[in-house]
């Protein structure tokens, strides 16, 4: 590190600190969801968030956070008042200025926008076409154990939760195996887009990254329009509604979209599920003994590490949001992991139970936004947990301690080292 980026970083951190003092003088309490403690583990700052200032400030990231599942949810279903479109934010900054850059995704739209794109994409996005993979799921599932046979440890997250749901979307797009390492490095860089803290290299990266993808889908929906396959593209431009259909451009974003929610959030799921099942070796155990619980043991892994952390809306108006009067266009901050350990909805909401009777976590999303990919991630995370139960008899923690990125929105681990013995003792 050169003086001059050594005093900047000095200065950054000087500045941090005495806002976060601020802060806590203000409401008893701080969220700063960088510091190191909160990225190995945030649930006991969501704890204090619930508890002391449910609907907090946060000076650094400008943004009310709400931490309660019940205001969570009341907010997520209210598209009304609040608004995807994080461009009418007051403060541009990080994933607004960001989001002023790119083509806005189903995602940032809102009615009637966002309706007419999820009628038609619903047309290619079916059931049955997401069940149709589920033997395809298993068979990489096994291939990608396969590719370390022999290995005593490895990490998790480069040899089998990364690759699998890359592996997985690029077959429904259709997208030729030899580009998948292409494919994976766009999906990470593009995932920095939904972080509301960006520096403006990594803006220039988002923008760059989503050029390059823009460019390669442009050459695939072409074909597809001249040529359809049985794929994801081929459905997209096929798709109708009263004479409608998706624009060109349109139908790159959604593939964008697509991969992005495809393929960061399914690897989470996977690497945050497995090490949580490390750590409480009993829940393992029961699973091993009642393979039955697997659906529900994803349910419960979704909620208890959520592999979103954070979703946001704007003011549409001036509202009243907790005891506080809200200008149009605040960033309003949902912190989905908090609500999902809020023991006003959960019992004992930080047990990781594979038995709970009380289901119903927010981690996909709620309303007109819950997210279209959920059926795919569910089918993804049970298929995963069958494979590795089914091909090692033991696994447990490697002897590098697992590591989380330093990210806000998505919660993942960097890697994941663990060590097995595989059915028949190799």
């Amino acid at each position: 590190m050169t003086p001059k980026n050594a005093v900047g970083a000095a200065l950054r951190s000087i500045y941090i600190r005495a806002r976060l003092v601020e802060e806590r003088l203000r409401s008893g309490v701080v969220w700063w969801p960088l510091a190191n403690d909160f990225i190995a583990d945030p649930y006991p700052s969501y704890r204090r968030l619930r508890e002391l200032d449910p609907f907090h400030y946060s000076i650094l990231t400008r943004q009310i956070v709400v931490s309660r599942f019940a205001d969570v949810d009341r907010i997520l279903r209210d598209h009304r008042n609040f608004s995807n479109n994080l461009k009418s934010a007051r403060h541009a900054r990080g994933i607004v200025a960001t989001r002023r850059k790119l083509k806005p995704s189903m995602l940032a739209l809102d009615p009637p926008d966002h309706t007419r794109l999820r009628r038609l994409v619903n047309r290619a996005f079916t059931p049955r076409s997401v069940a149709e993979l589920e033997g395809f799921i298993r068979a990489t599932a096994h291939r990608l154990v396969d590719m370390v046979e022999g290995a005593d440890e490895f990490d998790l997250m480069t040899a089998f939760a990364a690759p699998l749901p890359t592996i997985v979307i690029a077959r429904m797009i259709g997208v030729p195996e030899r580009d998948l390492g292409r494919f994976k490095v766009w999906s990470t860089r593009l995932a920095r887009a939904l972080e509301p803290i960006l520096a403006p290299d990594e803006q220039e990266q988002v923008y760059r990254t989503h050029q390059q993808l823009a460019e390669y889908f442009k050459a695939i929906v072409e074909q597809r329009g001249r040529t359809p396959r049985d794929d994801l593209v081929s459905r997209l431009v096929q798709a109708e509604e009263q004479g409608d259909r998706l624009t060109r451009d349109e139908t790159i974003v959604m593939l964008r979209l697509l991969l992005l929610a495809g393929n960061e959030t399914t690897t989470n799921l996977i690497g945050n599920g497995i090490r949580a099942l490390l750590r409480h070796p009993d829940q393992l155990a029961l699973l091993r003994e009642r393979p039955e619980l697997v659906p529900s043991a994803v349910e419960e892994l979704l909620r208890y590490d959520s592999a979103v952390q954070l979703d946001m809306r704007i003011a549409r108006r001036d509202l009243d949001v907790g005891d506080s009067a809200v200008p149009s266009g605040t960033l309003i901050g949902l912190l989905i992991g908090s609500a999902n350990h809020d023991p006003e909805r959960f019992r004992r909401p930080d047990e990781l139970d594979i038995t709970r009777s009380d289901p119903g976590n927010i981690s996909f999303g709620r309303g007109i936004h819950h997210c279209l990919g959920a059926p795919l991630a569910r089918l993804e995370g049970r298929i995963a947990l069958e494979v590795l139960l089914e091909r090692f008899d033991r696994i447990g923690f490697g002897k590098r301690p697992p590591s989380y990125r330093r990210s806000i929105v998505l919660r993942g681990l960097e890697h994941l080292d663990v060590r097995v013995r595989r059915r028949g003792g190799g």
